[in-house]
């Protein structure tokens, strides 16, 4: 049976730079399965492009309301995107 794939991009606010959300986006994403990137940006939000099946990134986007133990995560916005991710979950530079 073929999962149907989705890909959704991310933007997290709160205190999620310096708190080590990136590695820990990277490491949650690889292990529910799936590719894409994250960054920081300038605003002070980190973003994310998540794609895989959907299940599983819906569980990614319940795992980043929490985030690693010292982020503290106000608010996730999240919208359908049709940018292909790469292979993998890589992370990029701010924008």
């Amino acid at each position: 049976m073929v999962m149907a794939e989705t890909r959704k991009l991310l933007r997290i606010h709160g205190r999620v730079q310096g708190v080590f959300y990136r590695a820990w986006t990277r490491e949650t994403a690889s292990a529910l399965g799936l590719r894409g990137w994250v960054r920081n940006r300038t605003d002070g939000t980190v973003e994310l492009l998540a794609q895989g099946e959907a299940d599983a990134v819906d569980r990614m986007i319940e795992r980043c309301r929490t985030g690693p133990p010292s982020a503290r995560v106000d608010r996730i916005d999240a919208e359908e995107s049709g940018e292909e991710a790469p292979a993998g979950f890589e992370g990029r530079e701010t924008v």
